[in-house]
């Protein structure tokens, strides 16, 4: 983990611009190379474009699906679930669909989308729901879907045109987004709601002012809109990447404590962990020692005692858990967001394995592939890569509070008690804790697990569970609360070195901490005297989000 992208070395200005040019550029999507930084700049406003071997691929699934359903194979929406195939032809005598075969698929079609549009709360924010439109027209384009080509160039209209369907945020288990990515379905037909170009208006009016012809969905088209993981996992991406951005400001946050203790560089040196390579362990020690480059932490203290509180010890271990944390989540996001999690599965060229059994020889097209019943609708691989990150942070938010706590306490620091300064004698920083410790307490009770609690459903068939859009949820909220416990750190550990620097003016800084500490100075001033906390806490947990 690199802290190059510490805020207090880069300016907003250059953020901004880089963030424009980003939305200005085209994303092309071809099932299999899509990134998530690609994914965010979709949600601020890049256009897509489908890659053309992509394009033909989608032609060439839906053909395979036809024919499986020529071949009285199991298709859903076709020759199952509308029980079509009890008492009409599927094809006419040219191999086109037959009226009475479309007219009920497509009756199917509208019927699933509508009884599936069930969600609850509010609806979730644009960014997001676009990031969620990106990741589903990926998946879509890895080309095991089987719908018609026009399902993915609606996804791509919706996109380009500043449409957004109103999705609500609550009513998934985490077997598939379907309560909530049906309201996808439900605008492209014209009976929902979208946001377009900033204006809540009903989807069928968007789709004529941009000049967009709604989705007529037959065969597998409602299914593969709805059943999908593209809402939950794109707050996963957010909880990613809000995560991300807090491990990468942490080693800094962490070092100017340790400054601000008068603390030992002994636990982060090479001599002490290079013994015990647990994964990112160098990584996480080498990220403290550079923020600390040219910091007085280095020259011998007669007053700097042998061990600190463990707080201090272990917080390069917390880190580099965190660190293997978050690079298992994108590990697992990068899988989720570049292949197919439908079922049933379109599988252009299946291999015949297992195919002399009766029961595997039903799901194949010779020549052509096969369509097979799948469970890749399970996102279970994320889900649990979200909560273990969650547990990560929740590790590292612990430390934070334990070392804010310390900060104040002059048997630790030897300086004034609560790091009162000269002449106040009042509460200082005696009552705040409150603030940081009620953050970790969410924080304890959002990292319990979530991916095996539910009720079965659906005649007892849907009776197990992930929950990944609440164990987003979670990681978010505890990333969130964490910025804040962040704040409250470092209101004390530059209150400290302030302290110090009264006793010593020429007392040194790292070069990492002591450009965090000026800016962070900017934000929120020494504190003489007592005074109302709340807009200071509120302008350190804007500091640290804007890093």
């Amino acid at each position: 983990m690199k802290t190059t992208k510490n805020a207090v070395l880069t300016s907003l200005a250059l953020a901004l611009t880089a963030t424009h040019a980003m939305a200005a550029d085209t994303v092309v999507l071809d099932g299999k190379h899509f990134t998530q930084d690609q994914a965010w700049a979709i949600a601020d406003g890049a256009k897509v474009k489908i890659a053309p071997q992509s394009a033909t691929t989608l032609v060439k699934a839906h053909e395979l699906l036809m024919e499986a359903a020529r071949l009285g194979k199991p298709v859903y929406g076709l020759t199952v679930g509308v029980g079509l195939n009890k008492d009409h032809k599927l094809f006419d005598a040219n191999g086109e669909l037959s009226a009475e075969v479309l007219k009920a698929s497509e009756s199917f079609n509208y019927s699933t989308l509508r009884a599936h549009s069930a969600g609850v709360g509010e609806a979730m924010p644009v960014r997001l729901t676009r990031v969620a439109l990106a990741v589903r027209l990926n998946t879509i384009l890895s080309g095991h879907t089987g719908v018609q080509p026009y399902v993915a160039e609606i996804y791509q209209a919706y996109l380009n045109n500043d449409i957004s369907p109103i999705i609500p945020s609550k009513g998934t288990v985490g077997e598939a987004d379907i309560l909530l990515a049906s309201h996808v379905g439900l605008a492209m037909i014209g009976e929902w709601d979208v946001i377009y170009k900033g204006k809540r208006m009903n989807s069928a009016e968007a789709m004529k002012k941009a000049g967009i012809k709604p989705l007529a969905p037959v065969g597998k088209d409602a299914l593969s809109i709805l059943s999908n993981n593209s809402v939950g996992v794109a707050y996963a991406m957010k909880g990613y990447r809000d995560a991300k951005h807090l491990l990468e400001v942490s080693p800094t946050v962490f070092s100017l404590s340790l400054e601000g203790l008068n603390g030992n560089v002994s636990p982060f040196l090479p001599q002490t962990n290079d013994i015990r390579p647990f994964p990112y362990l160098k990584e996480a020690t080498a990220d403290v020692r550079n923020t600390l480059s040219g910091s007085y932490l280095w020259d011998a203290n007669s007053e700097r005692p042998l061990q600190d509180p463990l707080s201090y010890r272990t917080t390069a271990y917390t880190f580099a858990s965190a660190y293997k944390a978050l690079a298992d989540l994108g590990q697992m996001i990068d899988i989720q967001i570049n292949h197919s999690d439908d079922n049933p599965g379109v599988i252009l060229g299946a291999g015949k394995d297992y195919g002399n059994n009766s029961q595997v020889s039903k799901y194949l097209v010779e020549g052509k592939g096969g369509v097979f019943p799948t469970t890749n609708f399970e996102p279970l691989p994320v889900a649990l890569a979200v909560q273990q990150l969650s547990i990560a942070l929740t590790h590292v938010s612990h430390n934070s509070a334990m070392r804010t706590i310390h900060l104040s306490d002059d048997h630790f620091t030897r300086l004034p008690r609560f790091l009162s300064a000269p002449g106040n004698n009042g509460h200082a920083f005696g009552a705040i804790q409150k603030s940081f410790v009620d953050m970790q307490v969410r924080n304890k009770a959002l990292a319990n697990p979530v991916s095996f609690d539910g009720i079965q459903i659906a005649g007892n068939i849907e009776d197990t569970f992930t929950n990944l859009k609440l164990a987003s949820d979670r990681l978010i909220q505890i990333v969130d609360n964490t910025n804040v416990m962040y704040g409250l750190e470092l209101m004390h550990s530059t209150q400290a070195i302030d302290l110090r620097k009264l006793a010593d003016k020429n007392i040194k800084q790292g070069e990492a901490t002591k450009a965090m500490y000026e800016a962070f100075r900017k934000q929120v001033p020494f504190v003489e005297v007592d005074r109302p906390f709340t807009p200071d806490i509120q302008a350190a947990y804007e500091f640290v989000t804007k890093l």
